[in-house]
C-alpha cells in the first residue's frame, strides 16, 4: 500500500507538471490567465463533489470553522492558479514552476511570523540559498536577460506564497471534516472568484472554441484527478518521500516546455533551477522527519 501511495503523489506531481505545459499552450492561443485558471478549477470542482457524494461519512459540512478555513484554502488555491499561469506568460513554464516550488519557504517564514516554528540558523541559510536560486534563475540581475519579466518573477513568487496559504487553510480546516468537503469548499470558492475577475466573453467563449479539449484535459489533470490522487497517496506515504517525489512537478514541467513549447534555459539558470529544486527539497524532508 506504502508503494502504491507513493505513486499515487508522484502521479499527481506529473499531472501538475503536465498543467503548467497545457496552461502555457492555452495561453499562447491568446486565453487569459484567470480564465485558463478559472476552468482548471470549475472542471477540479467536479471532481471532488463526486468524492464527496461518495464519501459523504463526516464531512463536517455544519462546521463554521470548517468553512472559514476552506474559504482560506480556497483564496490560496485561487492565487496560486491565477499567478503561476500569470508567470508562465510571462516568462517560461519552467521558471514558473521553479518560482512555485519555492512555497515551502514561505510556509517557514509565515510559520516564524506566527511563532509556529524555530528559526535556526540553518533554515535562514537554506532560505538564503532559495533567493540565490532565483536570482540565478530569473537572472534579474541581467535587464531584459532570461526571457522573465519582473512581473513574472514577482508572479511566480506569489504563486508559491498562494500554495503557502493553501497548506495553511487546509490544515487548520482538516480537523473539522474531511478532505473531500475541504476541497469541494475550497474549488467552489476558487470557481466564485476567478469567475467574478476573469473575462467574461472568454470565459464563456470557452464552450465554443475548438480549444475545449485542453481546458478539458487541464481541468481534470491540473485539479480533478491529480488533487484527489494527492490527498489519498499522502494517507498511507512518509512526508519525506512525498517532499522528495514532489520535485516530478518542476522538472516535467520544464521538460513540457522545452520539448513541447521549445522554452530554453542557459546553464546558470540550470544551476539556480538545481540549487532551488535541492534546497527546497531538504528543507521539506528535515521538516517532515522531525
Amino acid at each position: 500500500m506504502a508503494r502504491l501511495s507513493t505513486l499515487f503523489v508522484m502521479s499527481a506531481a506529473l499531472c501538475w507538471g503536465l498543467s503548467g505545459g497545457i496552461g502555457g499552450m492555452l495561453m499562447a492561443d491568446g486565453w487569459d490567465p484567470l480564465v485558463v485558471s478559472f476552468y482548471r478549477g470549475a472542471i477540479g470542482l467536479v471532481f471532488v463533489l463526486v468524492w464527496l457524494a461518495l464519501r459523504r461519512h463526516g464531512s463536517g459540512l455544519a462546521s463554521r470553522q470548517l468553512w472559514f478555513w476552506s474559504v482560506v484554502a480556497g483564496l490560496g488555491v485561487a492565487g496560486n492558479f491565477s499567478f503561476y499561469f500569470m508567470s508562465i506568460s510571462e516568462g517560461s513554464v519552467a521558471v514558473a514552476a521553479t518560482l512555485m516550488y519555492c512555497a515551502p519557504v514561505f510556509v517557514y517564514l509565515v510559520s516564524f511570523a506566527l511563532r509556529l516554528e524555530r528559526p535556526t540558523p540553518i533554515k535562514w541559510a537554506a532560505i538564503a540559498m532559495v533567493m540565490l536560486g532565483v536570482v540565478l534563475l530569473t537572472r534579474i540581475y541581467e535587464v531584459g536577460a532570461g526571457g522573465v519579466t519582473p512581473l513574472g518573477v514577482a508572479a511566480g513568487l506569489l504563486s508559491g506564497l498562494s500554495y503557502a496559504v493553501f497548506i495553511f487553510g487546509f490544515k487548520y480546516a482538516a480537523p473539522h471534516g474531511s478532505p473531500q468537503a475541504i476541497l469541494v469548499i475550497a474549488f467552489g470558492a476558487l470557481a466564485l472568484i476567478l469567475f467574478s475577475l476573469g473575462d467574461a466573453d472568454q470565459t464563456l467563449a470557452v464552450l465554443s472554441t475548438p480549444s475545449w479539449p485542453l481546458f478539458i484535459v487541464l481541468g481534470v489533470l491540473g485539479a480533478g484527478v491529480s488533487f484527489i490522487l494527492y490527498i489519498v497517496g499522502l494517507n498511507h506515504t512518509a512526508p519525506a518521500v512525498a517532499s522528495i517525489v514532489a520535485m516530478v512537478e518542476p522538472v516535467t514541467a520544464s521538460l513540457f516546455g522545452v520539448v513541447v513549447l521549445n522554452e530554453s534555459l542557459v546553464a546558470i539558470q540550470l544551476a539556480g533551477m538545481s540549487l532551488i529544486l535541492v534546497t527546497v527539497t531538504m528543507l521539506s524532508v528535515s521538516s517532515s522527519v522531525r
